[in-house]
């Protein structure tokens, strides 16, 4: 508020996938935690910046550039592609789901555990390129496993700002995810609605342990992006309702208030096609 007249940061470019399962209460997802207060939040979905390895060109399943350019309203194709890849990459890297296969109908197989481990290690330390990973096993992106699902904007006042598309997905059959041995604290798989029928309480910084999360509620260790994805989640009557559900993907931007002496976090967006405003 103090420089509110300062032109804010630029944004880095980030992508992010929401994995979902079928649950008993609905749907589950996998979250993770994010050591050194990520602005992507220290519990949130799997997902990272974009990296310039990420516009390189793949073999591509699924629907085209131009379709997909068409669905998340972008132009530009390579930027198009660039934020696929990245989500897919950084979810092989966080999570060990890896959204390619040798053909349209296929995904890649898990043979051994070790051995995909420290593939992930390589791509995470950019040792080896994601691009000369799957080149060298003759995979493509399966890119119709993935689901656009919202686009947010860092408010203008954040140290560090990002342009995050989220996508979700389900977890192909035979693999499952689990944490990068190098850089990986914690991560479970939860109940959307537990997580969103607890937010008020202290219960999920609990469970995750870490000296930034402990004590502390959802709102507090994690975004407005993921907050409201979970709700939406929450809502949902199994993954399968969750991943076919029709999405208004308009940007959503927080934006700073002062109101009474409190600070609110003001996001305007679109749900269902009717303009909504919503006050943190």
């Amino acid at each position: 508020m103090a420089f509110g007249s300062r032109d804010p940061r630029s944004a880095m470019r980030a992508a992010s996938v929401c994995l979902v399962r079928e649950d008993a209460a609905g749907v589950q997802t996998y979250l993770g935690y994010r050591p050194g207060d990520s602005p992507l939040g220290s519990v949130a979905f799997p997902g990272g910046s974009m990296e310039h390895e990420d516009g390189t060109d793949v073999r591509w399943f699924g629907p085209s550039l131009r379709v997909w350019a068409r669905k998340l309203g972008i132009l530009d194709q390579k930027m198009v592609r660039s934020y696929i890849i990245c989500a897919i990459r950084e979810l092989f890297e966080e999570t060990g789901i890896l959204l390619a296969g040798t053909d349209e109908q296929s995904v890649a197989e898990i043979n051994d555990d070790q051995e995909w481990m420290s593939m992930r290690e390589s791509i995470a330390g950019q040792d080896i390129g994601f691009s000369t990973f799957l080149a060298r096993r003759g995979l493509g992106v399966r890119t119709d496993l993935l689901r656009p699902i919202a686009h947010w904007l860092s408010p203008n006042f954040a140290l560090r700002r990002f342009d995050t598309w989220y996508f979700s997905a389900a977890v192909p059959q035979g693999q499952h995810a689990s944490l990068l041995r190098s850089k990986g604290r914690w991560a479970a798989w939860l109940s959307a609605r537990e997580v969103i029928g607890k937010r008020q309480s202290q219960w999920l910084g609990e469970l995750v342990g870490q000296h930034d999360t402990v004590g502390l509620r959802l709102s507090q260790i994690t975004t407005p992006a993921v907050e409201l994805i979970l709700e939406r989640m929450a809502q949902a009557n199994g993954a399968i309702a969750y991943l076919s559900r029709v999405r208004n993907l308009g940007l959503q931007h927080p934006n700073l208030l002062e109101r009474d002496g409190r600070y609110l976090l003001e996001i305007v967006s679109s749900e269902d096609d009717a303009d909504f405003t919503r006050r943190l």
